[in-house]
């Protein structure tokens, strides 16, 4: 998924792409990167994600996504346990901003991301050299904290819809994250398809019912 804003006002400034990912740590559901180049003006307030309440990440949103340039990209669960959720996260970020530059037609100045590395080297696809990673870049750099929005906004419904599938887990709640609650409900009802199963407690649960059976 992409957007590209004809007025984002970006020819002849430098393009400086904000990326940050959400669901790296939980039990359940898929990593989310998201990668936004503001406009100007930028929509006003952006910090990270996870400062701001519920409703003005909620009010936030379809302003970054009206008027900035973005790119998101989603890995699920089963490619997280193939290839571990570093790599998932490093993929996912990888996608997310070469989806931002298809839509763009142009190439990065720089790349901003949120953490203390990048995928530069460490995914086969990633191209972009000039990736600066910067701890507790999404509440410093305001593209950043677009693209954490973007990103916990697009993984938070995803994680409702699918707890309408699943109504036992409370993921409408926790987001898939290994809560007393879910972990309950894990060890009562075992792992759905979006479980990822290389995570110890949900590997323990599926090792004790093997013992079982």
């Amino acid at each position: 998924m992409f957007h590209s804003s004809p007025d984002c006002g970006l020819r002849g400034a430098p393009l400086i792409v904000g990326v940050d990912e959400a669901g790296r740590g939980p039990l359940a559901g898929p990593v989310v990167a998201a990668a936004v180049v503001l406009c100007k003006p930028a929509p006003g307030g952006l910090d990270d994600s996870k400062k701001l309440s519920a409703k003005r990440r909620s009010q936030l949103e379809p302003q970054i996504r009206a008027r900035c340039a973005w790119g998101l990209a989603v890995v699920e669960p089963d490619e997280i346990d193939r290839i571990n959720i570093f790599q998932a996260t490093m993929l996912a970020m990888t996608l997310a901003v070469g989806r931002l530059v298809e839509a763009l037609g142009c190439e990065p100045s720089q790349v901003l991301i949120d953490g203390n590395m990048t995928p530069h080297g460490r995914h086969r696809d990633w191209r972009w050299a000039q990736a600066r990673p910067i701890v507790g870049g999404d509440g410093k750099e305001k593209s950043i904290g677009a693209a954490s929005i973007l990103a916990k906004e697009h993984r938070d419904r995803l994680m409702r819809a699918a707890a309408q599938a699943h109504p036992h887990y409370g993921w409408d709640r926790n987001m898939g994250y290994g809560t007393a609650e879910h972990l309950a409900a894990l060890r009562r009802h075992g792992p759905t398809p979006l479980h990822r199963r290389s995570f110890a407690p949900v590997a323990q649960v599926d090792m004790f019912a093997g013992e079982a059976a």
